[in-house]
């Protein structure tokens, strides 16, 4: 069977909507589950400094088998805020688990460390929070945009060189299809690596030279050595731990707990495709890992984009296909994020590298 690309909003059982202050350089990504049960979640954290919320409850041990949302963030542990303006809308909505007369919806957050690329003390908050679930609700996709969007507003890459030399991350996505199997992905590149086309091998972003060109990975691995011997020292060391890639795979085929966990840890390989370095200890990599099934059942309504007729049965996929899925579709998520993303406070964009003729061709 072949495997398509197809539109993030013919994904179904989700709504997703963003926000961002454009002048703080920051903003939050959220995806709703449409379903008031919510939908079961798994975490990987590849990463050595994450910031996040609520994610011990996706241990596959823990008591709790869902969640009502997942937000992508900026702002480092400060935007972690976001959250309670997630859970105050769903609460509204009836959303969560019932506790006598109330409702506690379950929100599982990770963000990236995006302070200093605007104003530092402006941080997703529950205001903003709040407002990305009202985007959200205005429509399937709601106002998803690749690039410098939600949590893609700040996002930078290439810094083990030092911030000056870093250029333009994004948000992006990718959702791919085959039968009625569906995987899909939402990143938010803030890489302290340089960036690669995972199909072609070629850097497309990254660390730049003081001439504006690519370095090469021998300078790299320099700039590593020069790092750590300034973390030993304890010198300043170039911002090594301003960082951090995240994202949200999910899926239409039935997982438990435990095998979204794995979901979650095969989708890093998608970030190892296209990212160099990855999973540093200057960065939080985390991916959460969503199976939206409706109240849990194995059964789903899938829209066959072929032809737009409902198919309904037991999606049949295990966990190996799916992971692989997921972690092509981060490569190609992380591809979109960069390609879409702009010049912005002071760092150069893919698009205007490529304006210039610094890539060959």
């Amino acid at each position: 069977m072949d495997i398509v690309k197809v539109s993030l909003d013919s994904f179904p059982g989700i709504r997703i909507g963003q926000t961002e202050n454009k002048a703080g350089g920051t903003g939050i990504t959220v995806l709703l589950c449409e379903d008031p049960e919510g939908m079961r979640a798994g975490l990987h954290i590849g990463g050595g400094g994450p910031a996040a919320r609520e994610t011990g409850i996706l241990n596959p041990v823990a008591t709790a088998q869902r969640i009502h949302a997942a937000v992508l963030g900026g702002g480092s542990a400060f935007g972690l805020d976001a959250a309670g303006g997630v859970m105050r809308y769903l609460e509204k909505k009836g959303f969560g688990v019932e506790v006598r007369d109330i409702h506690v919806p379950l929100v599982t957050q990770v963000d990236i460390f995006d302070l200093p690329v605007g104003d530092p003390r402006v941080r997703p908050d529950q205001e903003m929070g709040y407002a990305a679930c009202q985007m959200a609700e205005a429509g399937k996709r709601g106002n998803f945009r690749s690039g410098n969007y939600g949590a893609g507003c700040g996002a930078t890459v290439g810094k083990y060189a030092g911030g000056d030399h870093a250029m333009k991350g994004g948000i992006g996505s990718c959702v791919l299809r085959q039968g009625r199997l569906m995987v899909g992905a939402i990143v938010a590149v803030n890489a302290f690596g340089d960036i690669y086309n995972w199909k072609t091998g070629q850097k497309i972003a990254g660390a730049r030279t003081d001439d504006g060109r690519l370095y090469g990975m021998e300078d790299m691995v320099s700039f590593l050595r020069k790092n750590e011997a300034s973390r030993i020292q304890d010198a300043p060391a170039a911002e090594t731990a301003l960082n951090t890639t995240i994202g949200i795979v999910f899926t239409n085929a039935s997982l438990s707990k435990a095998e979204l966990c794995k979901m979650a840890a095969m989708a890093h390989d998608g970030f190892a495709r296209s990212i160099s370095p990855i999973h540093t200890s200057g960065d939080g990599d985390s991916i959460i890992a969503l199976s939206v099934t409706r109240g849990g059942s194995h059964h789903f309504e899938v829209i066959d984009a072929d032809c737009d007729t409902e198919s309904t049965g037991e999606i049949p996929a295990g966990i190996d296909t799916v992971g692989t899925l997921a972690a092509w579709a981060v490569s190609e998520a992380i591809l979109d994020g960069v390609q879409n993303a702009e010049t912005a406070y002071g760092y150069p964009a893919m698009s205007d590298l490529h304006k210039t003729r610094i890539f060959p061709e």
